[in-house]
């Protein structure tokens, strides 16, 4: 079998946690809440890559005010399905100091990346920094770790992938969230994606 037949058996085999039309409405609630939030303190969405493109973009066209787009690429997997050490590819372009930011991520699993952006955008002395993932993955996480100040829906303890969560770098255009079946897993997902 291929590596393309086996990410589309996996894909074929995954259950459908939320459907297009959940994760939608999960945005636009997002939204909804951080307009309320940040509408004219002139913020930047900080978009972790690769996981929090689908979301940044769809949460940016969604927020009617000014503000400014800017990405990092932070990565614990490198196209595996567990991390290890996070790895700080690209920094953001623009200058945090005194800026109110929105990092923005796919998922909340362990915590250790968002942490580590987290302290990274502290430290470059921003002056407010909040966060925003699509799924927040139900699971039992240290007393220290971050929790989101924005979240779309909660996901089982399962490695999930759509909607910019992948499987071996794949599936992240995938319109809704899915678990991929027990018979697939490979260690299961470990920090965000």
């Amino acid at each position: 079998m291929t590596a393309l037949a086996a990410i589309q058996a996996v894909a074929g085999r995954a259950d459908r946690i939320h459907s297009a039309g959940e994760v939608a409405a999960a945005i636009d609630r997002m939204a909804r809440g951080i307009a309320a939030e940040l509408a004219g303190s002139d913020p930047i969405l900080l978009c972790v890559m690769n996981g929090g493109l689908i979301l940044t973009g769809a949460l940016a066209q969604r927020l009617d005010f000014p503000l400014r787009i800017d990405y990092l690429h932070a990565s614990r997997y490198r196209s595996a399905t567990s991390g290890g050490k996070i790895d700080f590819r690209v920094p953001p372009a623009l200058d945090p100091r005194g800026r109110e930011l929105l990092v923005i991520d796919d998922i909340l699993d362990e915590g250790d990346t968002l942490a580590a952006v987290l302290r990274y955008c502290r430290e470059r002395g921003a002056a407010r920094v909040l966060t925003a993932v699509l799924a927040d993955k139900q699971r039992p996480r240290s007393a220290d770790a971050p929790k989101a100040d924005f979240v779309g829906l909660r996901v089982p303890d399962r490695f999930v992938f759509g909607c910019g969560m992948d499987y071996k770098g794949y599936l992240r255009n995938a319109r809704g969230i899915y678990a991929i079946a027990r018979e697939d897993e490979e260690g299961g997902q470990e920090e965000e994606q």
